[in-house]
C-alpha cells in the first residue's frame, strides 16, 4: 500500500498550539527564587528559547543577561540587603496579608443582603462560637443563624464565609454588620430591625407608657400578639424560672429600671447577672420580635453557673427559693450593700420593716398556755428586715367521710395573715413569737403562701384553696400604728398584680406507687392597659377571668400599694 500524502505542509503547522508550545508557554513564567545577593534572578535557558522563537540574536541575548550579572555583582553590600528584605517582605505578603475592604465597591453596597435569612435568626441563646465554644467576640451569620469568633484571615467566621459562602455578620456586642470575606461594615437602614432584635432599646417616653397604652405587635409571620404578654421556653424543666421572671417582669419599677438602665457601666463582678435579666426583659417587652416568644436560655446558663447548678434548665426547683436567691443576688449585682438597706432597686422595690416579739416557754406552761404571752415574763424585742412575708395554711383535714371526699378546704387570705396583726402568736422550738408589719410598708409586698411540708420520710402538699380580692387588700390591721408615717384608722390599699399558682399532675409511675405527681408551675398577670388578666404557662398565653384566679392552689403572690389620693378603681371587690 502506498504512503498517504501529506493534507498540510509541517512549516504551515508550526504555527498552530502544540505540545511543545505550551511546555514553552509555561516555563516562560518560571517561580521566582531568592538568590543569597537579594536579586530576582532571570531563568537563562527559557529566555534564549524565547529569543530564539522570536528570531533575536541569541548572542546578543546571552551578553545582555552577563553584563546584568555583572551589575549585580558590583552593587554595594546596603543595596542587597534592600534588595534581599524587599524580597522576603513580598514573599511573606504573597501568603500572609489578605486584602480588605473599608467600603463595598460603588454601586454594589446592598451586595449579599438578599441572602439573610431573618426566619432562622434566635439570639435568645448564649452568645458562644459553635466552634471554639468561645464568648469573645461573638458574630452571628444572618444567612444560618450560627455564632462564630472573630472576623480576621484566621477567625472562624473568615473560613465560614469561604467554605459555606455565607457572607453578612453581626457583632453581638456592638451591633455591626459587616461583609466577609471581603471585610467591610455595612450601613444599609434595611437591617436596622435585626439590630434592635439583638437588643431591643425602647426610648424613655415609650417604656413609660407600656401601662397606659395598649398595643399590638405582628412577628415575621404575621401572627398578632400582646407585647409583655409573650410565652417563654421551656427548655427541660425550668418552668419554674419562667413563672417567676414573668411576675418580676410586670413590676413597673422594677421593669422600667431594668428596660432603661445601662448595666455596661457598672464594674461589680456580678454584673452579667443584672445585664442578662436586662436583655430578657427587653426582649419580653419587644414590640418589633420576630417571633411570639422569647427563651430565657441565656439567663438560666449565668444562674446555673453563679449558684454551683443549684437552679438550672434540667431539674425542678422551688420557685420560692428561687426567688430568694434571685433577688438577693441581683441586690448585690447591682452594687447593694449587705448591712445598709435600700442601696438598690431590689430593697427599695420589696423590702419592708417587721417587729418580733419572742417569750421563752416555761416547763411548767400547759398545752393551752404554751402560746399566751405572760405578764410577767420578759418579753424579747427585735426589728428585722424581709423581702418577702410567708403564711402558713391551717393543717389539711386527715380523714374525710364519703360525702365530703370532693371537698376542698378554702381560707380566707385575710385569716392567714392573721399572724402579723401582732396578738396571735406561734411556737417555734422553745420560744413563743408574735408579728406585726411596721412603717413605711414597701411599694410592693410579696406573700408565699406555704403548702410544702417535708420531713425525713415525705413530702406533703396542702390543697388548700386561699380566697382573695384581686384589688383592695387592706394591710393596715396588720402594721403597728405610727401617726407620723400614716393616719391612724385608714385602710392601707394594695392591689393583686401577679400570682403564681401551683398544679400537682399525676404521671404514671414505673415504682411500687404506680403513679407519681409532676409540679406544674403558671403565673396569671394582669394587663394593666386592657384590664385584663392573662395567664401563662410557658409558650401558652390565654385570658382568664378575674372571678376564678383563687381557683388555683396560689403559692406566690405580688400586690401592689396603691398610691395615696388615687381613687379606687371600679368595680373592686
Amino acid at each position: 500500500m502506498g504512503k498517504r500524502q501529506a493534507e498540510e505542509l509541517l512549516e504551515d503547522l508550526a504555527v498552530k498550539d502544540s505540545p511543545l508550545s505550551k511546555k514553552a508557554r509555561v516555563e516562560d513564567f518560571p517561580e521566582r527564587k531568592v538568590q543569597r545577593n537579594g536579586q530576582s534572578p532571570s531563568v537563562n535557558g527559557p529566555r534564549l528559547e524565547d529569543d530564539a522563537r522570536n528570531g533575536k540574536n541569541i548572542l546578543a541575548a546571552a551578553d545582555q543577561w552577563q553584563e546584568e550579572l555583572e551589575e549585580a555583582a558590583a552593587s554595594p553590600p546596603a543595596t542587597q540587603a534592600e534588595g534581599r528584605q524587599d524580597e522576603q517582605d513580598e514573599e511573606q505578603s504573597v501568603y500572609s496579608a489578605v486584602s480588605r475592604q473599608t467600603a463595598p465597591t460603588e454601586g454594589y453596597s446592598d451586595l449579599y443582603l438578599d441572602t439573610i435569612n431573618r426566619s432562622v435568626l434566635d439570639f435568645d441563646f448564649e452568645k458562644l462560637c459553635s466552634v471554639s465554644l468561645s464568648n469573645i467576640n461573638v458574630y452571628a451569620c444572618l444567612v444560618c443563624g450560627k455564632y462564630y469568633q472573630g472576623r480576621g484571615p484566621k477567625s472562624h467566621a473568615y473560613f465560614h464565609a469561604l467554605e459555606i459562602g455565607h457572607h453578612v455578620y453581626v457583632n453581638m456586642q456592638t451591633k455591626k454588620v459587616y461583609v466577609l470575606p471581603e471585610g467591610y461594615e455595612v450601613t444599609s437602614k434595611s437591617l436596622e430591625d435585626i439590630k434592635f432584635v439583638v437588643d431591643p432599646q425602647l426610648p424613655k417616653d415609650e417604656v413609660l407608657q407600656l401601662d397606659q397604652v395598649a398595643r399590638d405587635a405582628w412577628d415575621l409571620s404575621g401572627k398578632k400578639y400582646r407585647p409583655g404578654f409573650v410565652g417563654m421556653n421551656n427548655i427541660k424543666a425550668n418552668d419554674y424560672f419562667n413563672a417567676i421572671i414573668q411576675a418580676l417582669a410586670h413590676v413597673p419599677p422594677l421593669r422600667n429600671f431594668f428596660m432603661l438602665e445601662d448595666f455596661s457601666s457598672h464594674p461589680t463582678s456580678f454584673s452579667e447577672l443584672a445585664t442578662r435579666f436586662s436583655v430578657l426583659v427587653r426582649k419580653i417587652w419587644n414590640t418589633r420580635a420576630f417571633k411570639t416568644h422569647v427563651s430565657p436560655h441565656e439567663l438560666l446558663q449565668q444562674i446555673s453557673r453563679q449558684s454551683n447548678k443549684k437552679f438550672d434548665l434540667l431539674h425542678q426547683s422551688d420557685p420560692v427559693e428561687f426567688l430568694s436567691w434571685f433577688l438577693n443576688n441581683m441586690h448585690l449585682a447591682l452594687g447593694g450593700s449587705k448591712t445598709k438597706p435600700g442601696t438598690s432597686i431590689i430593697h427599695r422595690v420589696f423590702q419592708g420593716k417587721l417587729k418580733v416579739e419572742s417569750q421563752r416557754i416555761t416547763a411548767k406552761a400547759d398545752a393551752g398556755d404554751r402560746l399566751r404571752f405572760e405578764e410577767a415574763a420578759e418579753v424579747i424585742v427585735d426589728t428585722t428586715r424581709y423581702l418577702m412575708l410567708t403564711l402558713d395554711l391551717p393543717a389539711a383535714p386527715l380523714f374525710q367521710d364519703e360525702l365530703d371526699r370532693n371537698i376542698i378546704p378554702q381560707v380566707p387570705l385575710t385569716s392567714i395573715l392573721s399572724k402579723y396583726d401582732g396578738v396571735k402568736a406561734q411556737e417555734h422550738l422553745s420560744m413563743r413569737k408574735r408579728y406585726r408589719l411596721l412603717h413605711p410598708l414597701p411599694p410592693y409586698l410579696l406573700f408565699h403562701i406555704k403548702r410544702f411540708s417535708k420531713n425525713k420520710f415525705v413530702s406533703e402538699r396542702n390543697p388548700t384553696i386561699v380566697t382573695f380580692p384581686i384589688r383592695s387588700l387592706d394591710i393596715a390591721p396588720y402594721v403597728e400604728p405610727n401617726p407620723a408615717m400614716h393616719p391612724p384608722g385608714e385602710p392601707i390599699w394594695y392591689d393583686l398584680v401577679a400570682n403564681v399558682t401551683h398544679e400537682a399532675v399525676r404521671t404514671r409511675d414505673d415504682s411500687v406507687e404506680g403513679e407519681a405527681e409532676r409540679k406544674v408551675w403558671r403565673v396569671q398577670i394582669r394587663d394593666r392597659a386592657r384590664d385584663e388578666w392573662l395567664q401563662v404557662q410557658d409558650l401558652f398565653v390565654e385570658r382568664v377571668a378575674a372571678e376564678t384566679l383563687f381557683t388555683k392552689e396560689s403559692y406566690l403572690m405580688v400586690w401592689e400599694r396603691r398610691r395615696e389620693g388615687k381613687r379606687k378603681e371600679k368595680g373592686s371587690n
